[in-house]
């Protein structure tokens, strides 16, 4: 009981904030001499810096046709939209499921589908707020395509935001991805656009809460309707 309780408390870390929770905790240090109130609001600086690189493992659905959520937060946007032009998936617009991260969510990123990295493309940009729909054309992005068994493809993009400063995409072309497999992450707060291919209705509605490897986008292999919800 006691190591369940630990466990919903202690969260193992991705490796790129090693060195972020260094920086403040030493920063903390310092706070500390120079005056005590400074260095407990360096503690909870600390904590939070834990928590944002806290990559928790997940449950994930393995039923075939799924396509799982590849990022925490809330669906944002939800709307047809033709992908980035350098993923080169045609001109014709797909539906769009766009997920925000706020600065509180996990960012480590998930794979929506099993298959292979068909294509990899980093795009400069601009930091705009994430949450606005310019910033699908106008943030700096790195788009990914994944060639699923059945011949369709779907492309995830992850999108720096206002804060964020780098995307880290760890995977590589020609390189197969499970359901729920780790590819990479954004620091400090950003967004992710999830491509679905052309006939695929979403599952989820604006507003809703996404869990990373584990919300249910949609159903590849069903003919249900775009979901509608309310708020209760």
């Amino acid at each position: 009981m006691a190591a369940d309780m630990l466990s919903t408390v202690i969260k193992p870390v991705h490796r790129e904030g090693h060195k972020f929770i260094a920086i403040f905790a030493v920063a903390t240090l310092v706070l500390f001499l120079i005056w005590q109130p400074l260095g407990w609001i360096g503690v909870g600086l600390t904590v939070w810096c834990y928590y944002f690189f806290r990559d928790p493992d997940r449950y994930t659905p393995v039923r075939e046709g799924l396509v799982i959520s590849p990022a925490d937060g809330v669906v944002s946007l939800l709307e047809p939209a033709v992908p980035p032009a350098e993923m080169e998936m045609g001109a014709a617009p797909l539906t769009r499921i766009s997920v925000f991260m706020n600065v509180f969510n996990c960012h480590v990123n998930r794979a929506p589908v099993p298959g292979t990295v068909a294509r990899i493309a980093y795009r400069p940009g601009k930091f705009l707020n994430a949450s606005l729909d310019k910033a699908s054309v106008d943030n700096e992005r790195n788009g990914m395509v994944i060639a699923m068994a059945d011949g369709r493809k779907l492309g995830v993009v992850q999108i720096a935001g206002l804060v964020a400063r780098r995307i880290l995409c760890e995977v590589r072309e020609g390189q197969a991805l499970a359901a729920g497999e780790r590819f990479g992450m954004i620091r400090f707060g950003s967004r992710l656009d999830i491509y679905l291919p052309e006939g695929v209705a979403p599952l989820v509605a604006v507003g809703q809460t996404m869990i990373a490897g584990e919300t249910v986008l949609a159903d590849l292999e069903a003919g249900e309707a775009p979901r509608a919800a309310e708020v209760r």
